[in-house]
């Protein structure tokens, strides 16, 4: 582990032009998630070729149990990698290589866990998540591979990824992620098609995501060994160990606020899919649809604050608040421009994305006619949200940068448990599936003042107590 900051990292993050700054951490990011999106996108298009709508309504079920890694991920990658952030800019460099450690070794533990919980109790949950008779073998099958034998893997890479990401080294994080995405588009169709026999189209998919993640862990695991000899980052165990419980606090003070934001989220897509489910499996698969489309704007503008996220950190400890408020604006300009550019691509071409997603020509032609029908309908309602989700996004990252867990923590519970959750129910009662779909832009709406609001007030707090 090095004791320093590389000239060339400090260099990227307090000196060089914002725009210049935020497009060398941001592009690399955006690359990765928009590729990992299309990977994520691509069982779901190879499922669709089948035009069997049970198998597309099995993949939507464990979608949400897969989203729980994204939490998990955040408690450490975020909680951790923003810390090490701002210890970087504070210049306390050995204690950022203790919590990089730190997070490494307590992710292994988490994934572990989890997979051990859902491989027990697999069944129960994937029926509470809307599993028909019709859609269980086929979700069981996915969810074995993906999560219960892969959750390690996955979950390892994505928070080696955010440290690596967090201490300057965008591109090596992105190449990493983006690279797993990669190989699993060619692996997707040779499994399904090609390997396994007609009728195991899913399991294919998820053995070829399994392999997938598990090359990218590897390059990652290799990435972050060879950026530790340049910055401070750790997979020591004896590292781990010597924290101290002010930098403990500190990520999970970030970490548990960030995680709970991204879990709520997925309750909430939890919550949609046994109301869908309860219409009719048709409506459930085209929800999937509609969730792996509408994603787009979502994996950019991620991508775009994850970019930001370490420059502000950085600049918040250092003290340059007028650069940091530089970077949180610039973001936001570009963030809202991409979109309302996605708002109306989605509004043009619902329709033929959602046949893209289902063929209607082969398997039972009379369903797939009518998920491809709710799909267009839902995707063209719910892509309205997208300015205010990612207002939303931005509003987050920010305060997580500046280590306001107890903003975001709000933000979180008000975002989910008080507009969206109880919306998606109540206008699902007057107005059935429409009403259902319609929750999102109306809840992120409401959310998204709450969000500025919250973020105006940690930057005021930020500038009347100084440094950090």
């Amino acid at each position: 582990m090095a004791s320093h900051v590389s000239a060339d990292k400090k260099e990227l993050f307090a000196r060089m032009p914002v725009p210049k700054a935020l497009f060398t951490m941001a592009v690399p990011t955006i690359i990765s998630q928009v590729i990992n999106l299309i990977y994520n996108m691509v069982d779901t298009f190879f499922i669709g070729r089948t035009g069997n709508s049970y198998m597309m309504a099995a993949t939507t079920v464990t979608l949400t149990i897969m989203l729980m890694n994204i939490s998990f991920a955040n408690l450490f990658g975020i909680g951790g990698g923003s810390h090490v952030a701002r210890l970087m800019g504070a210049r306390k460099t050995e204690h950022a290589g203790q919590v990089s450690a730190f997070c490494a070794w307590a992710t292994v533990l988490l994934a572990l866990s989890y997979s051990l919980l859902i491989g027990v109790f697999m069944r129960p949950v994937l029926s509470f998540l809307g599993a028909s008779e019709n859609t269980m073998d086929y979700a069981r099958s996915y969810c074995l591979f993906v999560i219960v034998i892969g959750t390690l893997p996955t979950l390892f890479s994505m928070v080696l990824a955010h440290l690596l990401r967090n201490t300057g080294y965008s591109r090596e994080a992105s190449l990493g992620l983006s690279g797993g995405g990669i190989l699993n588009m060619f692996l997707d169709p040779l499994f399904m098609f090609v390997i396994l026999p007609k009728g195991m189209e899913v399991t294919g998919a998820a053995v070829a995501t399994l392999l997938s993640n598990c090359a990218a862990c590897i390059y990652l695991i290799y990435a972050y060994q060879k950026a530790a000899k340049k910055s401070p980052l750790s997979l020591s165990l004896s590292e781990a160990m010597k924290i101290d419980r002010a930098n403990l606090l500190a990520v999970f003070r970030v970490g548990i606020p960030s995680a709970v934001l991204t879990g709520l989220f997925d309750v909430a897509n939890m919550c949609v899919n046994i109301i869908a489910a309860a219409h009719n499996d048709m409506a459930l698969a085209a929800i999937g649809i509609a969730m792996k489309v509408e994603r787009l704007p979502n994996a950019i503008n991620v991508g775009l604050c994850q970019g930001m996220l370490p420059i502000v950190a950085f600049n918040y400890s250092s003290g340059d608040h007028d650069r940091m408020r530089e970077v949180i604006s610039t973001a936001r300009r570009s963030g809202l421009m991409i979109a309302f550019g996605c708002l109306l691509l989605f509004e043009i071409f619902a329709g033929f994305m959602a046949r893209a997603f289902m063929s209607t020509s082969a398997g039972d032609t009379a369903t797939a006619v009518m998920t491809v029908t709710y799909a267009t309908l839902f995707l063209r309602v719910r892509c309205l949200g997208s300015p205010v989700q990612f207002t939303n996004y931005h509003a987050s990252y920010c305060m997580q940068a500046m280590g306001n867990g107890r903003g975001t923590l709000i933000h979180a519970f008000v975002r989910e448990l008080v507009f969206y959750i109880p919306l998606m129910f109540i206008l699902d009662r007057i107005f059935g599936e429409v009403g259902l779909v319609a929750a999102l832009p109306v809840g992120e709406a409401l959310s998204a003042v709450v969000a500025l609001l919250l973020l105006s007030r940690t930057i005021e707090d930020a500038k009347r107590r100084g440094t950090y």
